[in-house]
Parts: structure tokens; sequence; C-alpha cells
């Protein structure tokens, strides 16, 4: 049974450097789109009682609240779900912000990425630090209080000095949870067809994460999943369903879901998808030993790692005796550990997460 939805909300006002989503300023479709996404929704979903529903983009705080009402209503919800919804802090006033509350969303995430007016105009963003600030005194003052921030570390003429400065900032909002990643320039983007100058190498990106890693700790946040954090009972419900490899709904324009062991990602291109909201791009049935590796490295991503006893009954094996050689590697260098029935990986060990995962598929 599927407990989880993703909604994908395409538009932006304009596409920032580093981006590589599929999303534009294409808000002359978004009537069409809708219909299309509503259409998709009736057709797909089974009326189960979710426990999240995401509502991610692009910059699902353009569309208006009683549109972001009408996406909410078309599910059935358990008892005290959490609903989230993107935010770009420049594209709400405390009424807007106000009326998504009263549509049923109780979580929101900012769009940050650093409080450096400079640095936003470099990477092209349309928010200044003014603007976050704002954003969230609207938020707090509608009654939403789980408010998460995404902050980006590497970005071009950023020191250690600069993204500790952005940490302080973030800490002085009194929010609950904070999502931080390393820049990575992937195809599709601005930035990956023109040269970047000025760019923090691995060492200094390095230095940023345990830098991060530790202030957080000290201002009593939980390094739960390598590029999240969370204060008590405010870790992301809805991303900790991927991690423990949950069947998840994904609806829109190239959205991705996994339903009983089929990985499926929607078409790519909004008129493809208005005309055809039914249509997959991608539909792969996994094999017992891709399930397998998925489950590994997804729950490698989390603090709490691997449960091994849960792994070896689900697929009758014995997990310490298969990858020996993997564990006693990495272990030995500091990067993992096996303890309590548990296989995780180290604070050290995040910093080399996809080397150390890849090993462990064939």
């Amino acid at each position: 049974m599927t407990k989880h939805a993703y909604i994908h909300i395409p538009f932006c006002l304009r596409k920032c450097n580093y981006c590589s989503f599929v999303s534009g300023k294409n808000i002359q479709d978004k009537e069409q789109y809708l219909n299309a996404l509503f259409q998709e929704i009736k057709s797909k979903y089974k009326k189960e009682k979710l426990k999240t529903l995401y509502i991610g983009g692009g910059t699902p705080s353009l569309l208006e609240p009683n549109e972001i009402e009408n996406i909410i209503s078309l599910f059935n919800f358990e008892e005290k779900p959490e609903i989230t919804i993107e935010i770009n802090p420049e594209t709400i006033t405390k009424e807007k912000v106000n009326g998504f509350r009263v549509a049923g969303v109780n979580r929101a995430s900012l769009g940050v990425q650093t409080f450096n007016d400079n640095i936003l105009k470099i990477i092209g963003r349309k928010h200044s630090e003014k603007d976050v600030f704002n954003a969230i005194e609207d938020i707090k003052n509608t009654g939403i209080n789980n408010i998460s921030i995404d902050l980006i570390y590497g970005l071009p003429t950023q020191t250690i000095e600069i993204f500790n400065q952005d940490i302080e900032k973030a800490l002085s909002l009194d929010i609950q949870h904070i999502s931080s990643y390393g820049l990575k320039i992937e195809e599709g983007s601005f930035f990956y067809n023109n040269q970047l100058q000025n760019l923090p190498d691995d060492e200094k990106q390095a230095e940023m994460f345990l830098h991060l890693c530790s202030k957080l700790k000290q201002n009593h946040f939980e390094h739960y999943e390598i590029s999240n954090f969370s204060k008590v009972g405010y870790t992301s419900q809805h991303n900790t369903a991927y991690w423990k490899n949950k069947n998840y709904y994904g609806f829109g324009l190239n959205a991705s879901g996994y339903e009983n062991n089929i990985r499926y990602k929607n078409t790519l291109k909004i008129k493809d998808y208005i005309n055809n909201p039914l249509k997959k791009e991608e539909e792969n049935k996994l094999s017992i030993q891709e399930i397998m590796e998925e489950e590994i490295f997804l729950a490698l991503r989390l603090k709490e790692g691997l449960n091994i006893t849960d792994f070896n009954e689900k697929f009758k094996m014995n997990f310490e005796q298969k990858y020996q050689k993997i564990i006693e590697k990495y272990s030995s260098l500091g990067l993992l550990k096996v303890e309590n029935s548990h296989c995780r990986l180290t604070e050290n060990g995040f910093l080399l997460s996809n080397d150390i995962m890849s090993e462990f598929i064939d």
C-alpha cells in the first residue's frame, strides 16, 4: 500500500544557475497543467490514506492558495499527516502563506541556499537575505511551526567564513530543520555550460560540511541523514520514506514514483504531459538484486544505517558474510561501523558515501 505522494509544480520566475531540474517560466501553461495533474491523480491514486504529501518544484509557492487547496483535497489522509510545500522567499506574503495553511499545509521548506546577497546574485536567485527573514516571520505568524531551509556549500566565492555566517543566520531563525548540500554542477544547468571561477575545492567543501555538522550538533540538531539535520521530532517524514524504500506516488511533469517494485518517471516535456498526463518516460520493474542494492544504499544515507536483522530476514541471506570484505575495508578506515545489528557510515564516511555505496552494487 502506498502512503506517500510527491507532486511536481514546474513553474519558476527564473531558473537558478545551478538548477538542472525540469522547471521554467512557462507559467502561461498553469491552468492546462493543473487540469492534466488532476487527471493523473484521479486516474492513478487508489484512495489510500496518506502519511505524507510533498508539493515540490520548481516553485510551488507561485500557485494560489485555492490551487494548492484543490490539489490537497484530492487525497485522503491519516490523522496528523505531514503536508509540505516548497517556498521561494520572494514569492509569498503573509496572506498567501496563511492560505496555504488553511488549505492543509503544515510544513514549509524554503529554498534559501545562502544569506549572502552577492552570492545569491551569482547563482541566479531572485530573493535577498531580508526576504528570507521576512518569509520566515510570515510563516511563523500563520501558525506553521515546522519549517525547513536549504543551504548550499561550495558556492562560487564562498569561503568557510561566509558559510559559517550562513549557519549562524540560519540558527538565529529558530527553525526546526536544515538541509544542506554541496554544490554539484550537473548537465542541463547554466553553470554546466559556463565556466565558473572561484569555486571552493573538494577539501574546502569537506571542511564546510564537517563544520556544519559540528555547529548544528552544538545547537541540538540531530544529523539524521547525510544532508539533513533536525530538532527532535522534526525529521522529514516524507524524505525518510524515500530512504527507507517505501512506496510513493509521483505526480506531475517528470515526477518519479515507486510502487510494487516498479520505478517510473513521467514525461519531461510540458506539452506532452498536458496532452497525456498518464504517459511514462520510464518504467522499470526491479529485480530482487536491484531491490536489495537500493535498500542498502538508501539506508546508508541515514545516520541509523541499515538494520541488518531486518535485511537478512527480508532477503533470506547473511549481510555481514556477503559483504565482509567491504565492511572490513571501510571499518578499518573509520568510515563505516557495524554495531547493534546496524551497518552505518560515520561522519567522515558521509563525505565518501557515493564511493562506499557503489561497492555494494554488483
